[in-house]
């Protein structure tokens, strides 16, 4: 496995000119940036969206796709963010879809994008609407042609996925920490965990006493096989983040997660430069051209779009392609419960890159699904990717019966 300093010396700097092999690299990075990701080829004939509509079912939100031939496609919404977010997928991102071939999706989302100069409003509300509108499209899709969502974005390799349980905790106990996420293992036998440092976008002293007692705990409790991550929310500053940097380092521990404000990208690059661990950067980054530059100048080793903060699976598979053609993992980050966990492990399935563990979310939100071809569970820390059309899955006809269209 290469070192992070031979990641970083492959990568190019932000000056120029820029050397030949480097030219080359942005080069790639532009390519993989550009190019179409929905396989059209497997569907045969135009599939007209009809009608999108936004669902509200008990606590939930969900997007319903339908074509003028009848097929129809569903989504997880994200419910926290759309019960505010609702008028923009009805009245700004919707719109522009309907009427259009649903296998022209990579040209469509573009033209979304620039619909009544809606780029003025993209931001989290706006990039979660589109992804609930892609994603049910891309299961519609996969219903048509016969394939697994993953078929139709990549090339499907695997089909177990191995996971992780992360907590959300901050400012309990190591001790009671440590219980928790031997809980969180019991549940799933992952075979690795995620747990949380700092005070969520600052740090103090009792903040700092917790991370540095946590940090040696986890590996003495979790003993040196297991795949250790942590994430920062941005906690620190860059002499704080390199100091809890090499107490991680020390402890084995597989990366670290934002470590500074995620658009303090300048700072995050200083902590990559000091430190061995990789750093994982993208949770909230919306923009393609910074993902481009995030990988291009060595700020981040572990590359985390978020399939729902970044509008989708297609946008996400471009940054894939831009951390594989630098050699890095592109580790998908889920906000929320729903389906996110499905989502995140059709992604995994289709990408050469995804990294040791994709994170799953058994945390009892999830949708009433139900598949023929896995159990949606994590199993032995393996969750095993639905084969069935689009995403494999069914909603229960009870649940979906109670549903209300949405007016904005």
């Amino acid at each position: 496995m290469p070192t992070r300093r031979h990641v970083l010396q492959s990568l190019p700097a932000a000056a120029l000119p820029l050397p030949a092999a480097k030219t080359d690299l942005r080069a790639r990075l532009e390519q993989a940036r550009t190019a179409p990701v929905l396989k059209r080829e497997l569907i045969r004939e135009p599939v007209l969206i009809e009608s999108i509509e936004l669902l509200k079912i008990e606590k939930h939100y969900v997007v319903r796709v339908r074509s003028k031939q009848g097929a129809v496609g569903y989504a997880d919404a994200h419910s926290s963010v759309m019960s505010a977010a609702y008028p923009i997928l009805i009245k700004k991102v919707a719109p522009p879809f309907l009427g259009k071939d649903a296998r022209d999706l990579d040209a469509l989302l573009r033209t979304a994008y620039l619909a009544g100069s809606n780029y003025k409003w993209q931001g989290l509300p706006f990039w979660v609407s589109v992804a609930a509108t892609e994603i049910a499209i891309l299961d519609m899709l996969g219903k048509v042609s016969g394939q697994p969502l993953g078929a139709l974005i990549g090339n499907v390799t695997r089909r177990r996925i191995p996971v992780y349980r992360a907590s959300g905790n901050r400012g309990n106990a190591p001790e009671a920490e440590i219980a928790y996420l031997q809980k969180l293992v019991a549940e799933t036998g992952a075979t690795a965990i995620k747990f949380r440092l700092g005070a969520r976008m600052e740090y103090n002293d009792a903040s700092t006493k917790r991370d540095l007692a946590m940090i040696p705990l986890t590996r003495k409790t979790f003993g040196d096989k297991f795949s250790i991550y942590a994430d920062a929310n941005g906690s620190y500053d860059v002499p704080m983040a390199i100091r809890i940097g090499r107490l991680m380092e020390e402890q084995k521990l597989a990366f670290f997660e934002e470590p500074v404000p995620f658009d303090f990208y300048d700072e995050t690059k200083q902590i990559a430069d000091a430190l061995q661990i990789p750093v994982a950067l993208g949770e909230e980054e919306m923009s393609l051209r910074n993902f481009q530059r995030i990988i291009e100048t060595g700020t981040a080793q572990v590359i985390q779009p978020d399939l729902l903060y970044f509008g989708g699976l297609t946008r996400s598979i471009q940054v894939a392609r831009m951390a594989h053609a630098a050699g890095l993992d592109c580790t998908a980050h889920m906000s929320g419960g729903g389906l996110g966990f499905l989502y995140v492990a059709h992604f995994a399935s289709a990408i050469p890159n995804p990294g040791a563990h994709q994170e799953y979310k058994g945390d009892g939100d999830n949708l009433p699904v139900t598949s023929k071809t896995s159990s949606l569970r994590s199993e032995g820390g393996m969750l095993t990717v639905p084969t069935g059309p689009g995403l494999g899955v069914e909603l229960d006809p009870s649940f979906l019966a109670g549903a209300v269209v949405v007016k904005a």
